[in-house]
């Protein structure tokens, strides 16, 4: 789970050149159609497995693809579109708040007192990490706000539905179907915003890379690793996202780290890592699951 998050983190070196020359919702459209055309060949037998399904599998789908793949992205886009730089990273944070509580809620997944000791930690660094300065945060424009809540609520739902379907689906079959069932939604968000489908030839590489890196593979690697990890463990895991973003932003984009970015960095790694060895050495885990 880790290992796909951190992968998630090498986005921004593909997603910052794309994002100067191409509207966002254009950049996911292509994202989502690529995957599609090379995964065409796999999504028969991928609608053929959905069709076996409930309800509740289905639904979940339809929330993987279009909410947490589509339109998340689009809205956290949107929110810095529209307000500060700030607003959406803050937000952002509040994802594992919303996985949790959907995992017990959707899930029956429960959590023992202890799961704080790694959780708050981990919720600390992702602050310290974000911000250079965290003592001086002001959350300004309520739309934007508003937008990265959202996305932050759909990125959680991703996580908590990824894990209903694990026990239906095979890994692949999700992964075909979260691109399948984005792929018009995310065309629909670039007619809607009026934008358009054309990106040239210059961009071609970009995207490519882009869809197939920390798009499918990282994908693919987070849907087998969620098949036997708790939702409420998995969204701590997903952490390691910011984590790799800032060193990646530091070595290739020239940005820069305070001490408490640093600092941050090393909580997230440190918390992530501890409540995984934790979970597979002790006989008390702290994340108990019912049989989905």
């Amino acid at each position: 789970m880790a290992v796909a998050a951190a992968l998630w983190g090498t986005d921004g070196l593909l997603r910052v050149p794309l994002a100067e020359k191409l509207p966002a919702g254009t950049v996911v459209f292509w994202e989502h159609l690529l995957v599609v055309l090379v995964l065409s060949p796999l999504v028969p037998g991928a609608l053929r497995a959905l069709r076996g399904c409930k309800p509740r599998e289905w639904v979940a789908v339809l929330v993987i693809g279009g909410g947490s793949s589509a339109l998340a992205t689009a809205l956290f886009t949107a929110a810095f579109q529209v307000g500060d730089p700030i607003t959406p990273l803050v937000l952002q944070k509040l994802q594992p708040v919303f996985a949790v509580l959907a995992a017990a809620f959707v899930l029956g997944e429960r959590v023992r007192a202890g799961y704080a000791v790694f959780a708050v930690p981990a919720l600390i660094g992702a602050w310290l990490l974000a911000f250079a300065d965290p003592l001086h945060i002001q959350v300004a424009a309520l739309k934007a706000a508003l937008l990265a809540v959202g996305a932050a609520v759909l990125w959680a739902a991703g996580t908590v539905m990824g894990r209903l379907v694990s026990t239906s689906l095979r890994p692949r079959d999700v992964t075909v179907l979260r691109f399948t069932v984005g792929l018009p939604v995310a065309a629909l968000i670039v007619g809607v915003r009026g934008d358009s489908f054309a990106v040239g030839w210059n961009n071609a590489l970009g995207l490519a890379l882009l869809a197939f890196v920390p798009g499918l593979f990282a994908l693919s690697l987070y849907y087998v690793g969620l098949r036997s990890t708790p939702a409420s463990r998995a969204t701590l895991a997903e952490l390691a996202f910011p984590a790799t973003a800032a060193v990646i932003g530091v070595a290739f984009l020239g940005g820069h780290l305070s001490g408490t970015q640093w600092l941050g960095l090393g909580i997230v790694v440190a918390a992530v890592t501890a409540l995984g060895w934790y979970e597979k050495t002790t006989d008390k885990p702290l994340v108990l699951q019912p049989a989905l």
